[in-house]
């Protein structure tokens, strides 16, 4: 494996992280706690852009 399919399986890894947190935040958490949940999950969301976006240029 090279450092670009690398970069890939972590990008497919933290989407589906990021969409199982917001998935808990939205139906299982629905008081405060739910809010950091949706936020780490949305965190995860702009982690794995970044690495989409480091494809090729590493």
């Amino acid at each position: 494996m090279n450092k670009n399919t690398v970069l890939g399986w972590a990008t497919l890894v933290m989407v589906l992280m990021g969409i199982l947190l917001v998935v808990l935040a939205v139906f299982k958490y629905d008081e405060i706690a739910g809010y950091g949940f949706g936020a780490v999950g949305f965190g995860f969301f702009a982690n794995a852009w970044v690495f989409n976006a480091l494809k090729g240029r590493v």
